[in-house]
């Protein structure tokens, strides 16, 4: 059974551009009410770039504090 439902207008512009080629508004509603599984977002600019630079400067900053801890390590196995 149909039901009837009022959206505001950036709502609607909103779904309306995530509507994918035959979709229906029910369609588009479900598939983005549900979890998605990674196989269906791999490799369809999920982020912005700014969000990528975000996540690429965190594994930066990761990735000398594991330098730092491995010279840490080794120094201390020197001695």
């Amino acid at each position: 059974m149909a039901k009837n439902i009022a959206v505001s207008d950036d709502v609607y512009k909103l779904l309306s551009s995530l509507k994918l080629s035959g979709e229906s508004f029910s369609d588009t509603i479900r598939r983005l009410a549900r979890t998605p599984r990674l196989s269906e977002i791999a490799g369809t600019k999920t982020v912005t770039k700014e969000q990528w630079l975000s996540v690429e400067a965190v594994f930066k900053k990761q990735e000398e504090k594991d330098l730092e801890r491995r010279r840490k390590i080794l120094e201390r196995q020197s001695r």
